[in-house]
């Protein structure tokens, strides 16, 4: 395990160091220790912490600022730490989610001295676990004026092209009510679990939007993640519950998202349980434009929430730009190819100019 970090090294060293210091959520202190006084060694740069945050930024007094954002935790260990390198492969816990777009970010913040724009960085804790713990939280409430700028840039995970927005994500209780009675006499009941059967037809037969915003096509979802209920092996139940986890696309509402369920499910008694908003992609705005630009290819929509929700809700822009495949994160095989963790400082560094 590391006792320093070499920030101006070459960014797949870095991104093996952060990899081998351990950081589950609500455990990232050491880590935060670590990026702090590497950070606090780059003397143009002025370095608060808020819990296990690490915050850096630049005052060059430049006419915009961009705002980079990566999360410093993990889910649990899962047998995939230490990490390895192999044929080009960097394997381990974090490689993908998302340390080693901490790593691109942490090498950009050492080796990038005189950029476009003045630039922010942002090191949080636990976004891998319930939203109320989210450092970025913390950081809006204490130190709002940290989070503002012209665009975000989220180096979670994209296959290292740029992953504009993301979608919202809502989930709802689906509730049925009967009768109980033994199952013998199951007339004399109203079975609560047969009545969410018509509910399931209507996921079944569900057909999602796919809109197209910015160029980029979101693809919408409606799936039924959880069914709860039943008393006894010989009783018929007199209450059910159906969760359903809804992705919507970034041009609607929370507010809208939640009366289309209650339309798809109409009849039923419908509770909202937890809901987080999508975020426009905002390619139009100008310094995004440059950052397709330097990023080459096509963007693409965010299917999945990340926090670029959080820098959209505060006016700004925001899009997801990282190494790795998303589809890796939270496996116990994920891995990262150390050319892409390469490509993203380069990209980013023509970006900054």
């Amino acid at each position: 395990m590391a006792d320093t970090l070499h920030l101006s090294a070459d960014p797949v060293e870095l991104t093996i160091a952060l990899v081998d210091v351990p950081s589950v959520s609500g455990d990232e202190a050491r880590l935060a220790d670590l990026v702090e006084h590497a950070l606090r060694e780059q003397t143009r740069l002025e370095v608060v912490r808020s819990g296990n945050a690490v915050l850096a930024r630049t005052n060059l007094g430049r006419p915009s600022r961009v705002v980079f954002a990566g999360h410093l935790d993990t889910v649990p260990v899962n047998d995939n730490l230490p990490s390895r390198l192999e044929d080009g492969v960097l394997h381990g816990l974090g490689s993908v989610d998302m340390k080693g777009g901490d790593a691109v970010m942490l090498h950009l913040a050492a080796t990038v001295t005189d950029p476009r724009h003045d630039l922010t960085f942002v090191f949080y804790d636990c976004e891998e676990v319930d939203a109320v713990r989210n450092g970025l939280g913390r950081v809006e409430r204490d130190l709002p004026e940290w989070l503002a700028g012209d665009l975000a840039i989220v180096c979670e995970p994209s296959n290292g092209v740029v992953e504009a927005g993301c979608q919202g994500t809502m989930r709802i209780e689906v509730r049925t009510k009967g009768a109980r009675a033994h199952t013998a006499r199951g007339w004399m009941g109203e079975n609560a679990i047969h009545a969410l059967g018509e509910a399931l037809r209507r996921l079944e037969a569900y057909e999602p939007r796919q809109p197209e915003i910015d160029g980029c096509r979101y693809h919408e979802g409606l799936q039924a993640v959880k069914v709860e209920g039943g008393v006894a092996g010989n009783v018929v139940p007199d209450a059910a519950v159906l969760t359903v986890n809804h992705r919507f696309a970034p041009d609607r509402s929370p507010e809208q998202a939640e009366r289309h369920l209650r339309e798809v499910f109409d009849g039923y008694d419908v509770t909202v349980t937890d809901v987080s908003p999508g975020a426009l992609p905002g390619l139009g705005a100008p310094v995004t434009r440059e950052l397709v630009e330097a990023a080459g290819g096509e963007p693409v929509a965010k299917l999945g929430w990340t926090d670029v929700a959080r820098f959209a809700a505060l006016g700004m822009p925001a899009v997801n730009f990282g190494p790795g495949d998303p589809t890796l994160a939270h496996t116990r095989q994920e891995n990262v190819q150390v050319n892409e963790v390469r490509r993203c400082v380069e990209v980013l560094r023509r970006f900054l100019g």
